[in-house]
């Protein structure tokens, strides 16, 4: 690991500070927003716009490198996301803030291609899982600095938005001074929503609602915790808990999915979310549980997503995965768009704890279709699963596309060493 972070420890850094200031504008706009009276339904409509934008990056971005070189795209995406920041304090307004949110998101979704294809040409192919697990790290942490961050600075005036205009304005020196030359880049082709629902249904229909959960926990978390009446601090601690759930149980759920059935994994998992989210509503008057259920829902929804990248790939050639996962990340990205508006409107409808009543069902949700799936076909004997490699949400399809390669290598080093075993005996 530390031979990776030597070697791409700029592509690192200006990650680091990218997701600094990515994950300062998702708190900050969801306590400024209720600073400005925005109430919550509003503020679904500002924060979808940025997965819609990032869907549509995940489309184009890579038909604009092709077009006019990596270096070129990441330096006037960049240059959009640092102007977008300062705008957001100028003008204070929700449909202002909506356009705003879609150029971000658009402009991220390219500058995560640009930076995870740089990535992967500078990395081995015994280096490349180390590499990735270096920049999942990197981009949890840049969240977590800012949400400390948050507490220096009013969420009412410029300082934060500056800050994060600067953060992103920055992140571009260590990146585009050191970088290797461009790497070739070629498009993936895609899959079919239809055969990749045959495929894997349940792959499918979880990945769709899980992208709801993954909206509420983005992009409405922080707007719960405003319309709760929650100090800044409070916001932030509770808005800091999902990304350290999910950091924490990773490892645990990827060991488990490597050994037990993955469709009863996943039903496990949806359950013991949908139960205990649902408990947090009765208890949110105390702060701490409130914080363990981001915890929770953290902790689930995130090793999830790879979870069911792995349970799809097992029914795939390993020459299909790659077009399988883009299409996952489409789904998600769908339901990510839908998922502020139906935690808005419940919100509004039953007042703030309501968050946690539309992420327990959404679990509970999946938890049923997986019940269901389990009686549709027999499991894939466990020895012939291929390998769970951690991806965050937040990456682009070539981080995916990564993470596929690398568990079809490990798939087939496995099937080459059982091979040497019974050729031995």
């Amino acid at each position: 690991m530390f031979g990776v972070v030597r070697q791409s420890w700029a592509l690192l850094l200006g990650m680091l500070f990218l997701m600094t200031g990515n994950g300062l504008q998702g708190t900050v706009l969801g306590i400024r927003g209720g600073i400005e009276g925005f109430d919550a339904n509003t503020m679904a409509w500002v924060m979808s716009a940025y997965f819609l934008g990032f869907l549509g990056g995940s489309r184009l971005a890579p038909w604009m490198i092709q077009r006019v070189g990596h270096v070129r795209v990441f330096a006037a995406l960049g240059s959009m996301i640092s102007a977008a920041f300062i705008l957001y304090a100028a003008v204070p307004d929700p449909w202002a803030w909506a356009v705003m949110r879609l150029i971000v998101g658009f402009c991220f979704s390219g500058v995560y291609v640009v930076a995870e294809s740089w990535l992967n040409d500078n990395s081995s192919n015994e280096t490349r899982g180390q590499a990735l697990s270096a920049y999942m790290i990197t981009q949890l942490v840049g969240i977590l600095v800012a949400q400390a961050m948050i507490n220096f600075a009013d969420p009412a005036g410029f300082t934060l938005f500056v800050i994060m205009s600067v953060l992103v304005s920055v992140s571009f020196a260590p990146i585009l001074l050191s970088v290797s030359p461009a790497p070739p880049f070629a498009m993936t082709k895609g899959m079919t929503l239809k055969a990749l629902f045959v495929t894997s249904p349940l792959g499918f229909v979880g990945m769709f609602f899980l992208g709801l959960v993954f909206a509420a926990m983005f992009g409405m978390s922080a707007v719960y915790g405003t319309e709760k009446g929650l100090s800044v601090i409070d916001i932030t601690i509770f808005v800091s808990a999902f990304y350290v759930g999910g950091l924490v149980l990773q490892y645990p759920v990827g060991w488990f999915s490597d050994r037990f059935d993955r469709r009863r994994l996943v039903l496990m998992l949806t359950v013991a979310g949908g139960v205990l989210t649902l408990l947090v509503m009765p208890l949110s008057q105390y702060f701490l549980i409130v914080v363990a259920g981001a915890f929770v829902i953290g902790g689930i929804a995130n090793p999830l997503y790879s979870l069911l990248i792995a349970h799809t790939a097992d029914y795939l050639q390993p020459e299909d995965m790659a077009a399988a996962s883009s299409g996952l990340i489409f789904i998600n990205g769908l339901g990510a768009i839908l998922g502020p508006f139906a935690v808005g409107a419940a919100m509004n409808a039953f007042g703030a704890d309501a968050y946690f009543a539309v992420v327990g069902i959404l679990f509970v949700i999946i938890a049923g279709y997986a019940l269901w799936r389990t009686t549709r076909r027999p499991a894939i004997p466990v020895e012939d699963t291929g390998t769970y490699t951690a991806v965050l949400p937040t990456a682009s399809p070539v981080a995916v596309e990564v993470a596929t390669e690398i568990a079809i290598e490990a798939a087939e080093e496995s099937d080459a060493e059982e091979n040497r075993e019974k050729s031995d005996t």
